[in-house]
């Protein structure tokens, strides 16, 4: 980093750290004690900065370890004691750089959607019933992965097939910045293996569509019920069998974007409304923000497209044990334990990856 890039960056963090100290002395005031929304806007507040400040503390704590080392290095004499300092100062320098690329990255500016809930979306693309058998594992996947973290799955919408497949899904999955760890899984995800259906042991190829939207409470959309058609119709199983004799299951048609949402898992009428206003809440959400981000909405269309096996980001193939994610590079021979739910490593790498796109971008526009 440039000197004077450096000194903007630990002028800012002295800034924050001031902040924080200034918030720790505020919540042990008893005049915010004795406001309730006050002191947990403050607590907000404080716990914000706390990660940052943090890793800043650990940085200068390095700084001054240098400082030691290299002090050592000067005053020795003896050759073995020079030779430890030598060690001690690489080492140090090391876990320096790696604390201040982690401080360049905590001060992006955040998304105001990572701490959000989301709308997981996934449909069978080209492939047909094989297509439906791995889009059910895909939502298999999420759903032990979601376990795993200790978040809350909740099927809002489900088509399921006769063969135990699923033409579409669409659940909630709430917890702790849930969006922030699964929003670059949107896309066409690919999958070439030996259907159970093939006679003569040829591979196939098929394809599913994820799309991950954050969770749009209340207060971010407003639907105005002049705007909303609703319709009631008898839930149905695989094959068109009906399953229920009542007319429990909603279409809910958001007349002034034509935008259509079903629910039919519940029994009653009323929970299907509820589920099918939160995905219509959370459509029209994204559907904002891609009007006031375009430079968004382009990137979401590239990334789910039609379905079609060609536009994947993300390939599972079972006869070489391997998930490959083409956006960058990254190929597992793990493929069992991907679909059992253990996404960390992808994760991890996607999320690596889109920060420091985003601090390159930040450098150049600084």
């Amino acid at each position: 980093m440039a000197p004077m890039a450096r000194l903007t960056l630990f002028e800012k963090l002295d800034q924050i750290e001031a902040r924080y100290e200034e918030l720790a002395a505020q919540l042990a005031t008893p005049e915010a004690v004795a406001d309730s929304a006050r002191f947990q806007r403050l607590v907000r507040a404080h716990a914000e900065l706390s990660e940052i400040v943090g890793k800043y503390r650990e940085w200068k704590q390095l700084e001054r370890q240098l400082t030691e080392a290299r002090q050592m290095l000067h005053e020795a004499e003896d050759p073995e004691l020079k030779q430890l300092a030598h060690e001690e100062i690489r080492t140090l320098e090391a876990r320096r750089e790696a604390a201040e690329q982690e401080l360049k990255f905590l001060l992006l500016p955040k998304d105001p959607n990572d701490e959000k809930n989301v709308i997981l979306e996934i449909r069978a693309g080209t492939g047909g019933e094989e297509a439906a058998l791995f889009a059910a594992e895909l939502f298999r996947m999420y759903t032990r992965y979601a376990e795993s973290q200790g978040w809350r799955v909740e099927v809002l919408s489900s088509s399921p097939t006769s063969m135990g497949g699923l033409k579409e899904v669409i659940a909630s999955i709430q917890g702790h910045k849930v969006y922030s760890r699964l929003k670059h899984e949107s896309g066409v995800h690919r999958v070439q293996r030996v259907p159970e259906t093939e006679q003569q042991g040829r591979v196939h190829t098929s394809a599913a569509t994820v799309a991950v939207l954050p969770e749009a409470d209340e207060v971010d959309v407003q639907i105005d019920p002049k705007d909303i058609r609703v319709d009631t119709f008898c839930s149905s199983g695989p094959g068109g069998q009906s399953v229920n004799t009542t007319y429990s299951a909603v279409r809910i048609t958001h007349l002034p974007t034509g935008l259509v949402v079903s629910c039919q898992d519940e029994k009653s009428q009323i929970k299907n409304k509820a589920k099918a206003l939160r995905v219509l809440r959370s459509r029209l959400l994204e559907r904002e923000r891609a009007r006031q981000h375009e430079q968004i909405a382009a990137e979401r269309r590239s990334q789910v497209k039609t379905g079609d096996r060609s536009e994947k980001i993300r390939t599972y193939n079972f006869p070489q044990n391997r998930v490959t994610d083409h956006r960058i590079g990254l190929t597992l021979h793990q493929l069992q334990d991907v679909l059992d739910g253990k996404l960390g490593p992808i994760l991890d790498a996607l999320v690596a990856h889109y920060e420091a796109e985003r601090l390159k971008k930040e450098l150049v526009e600084a």
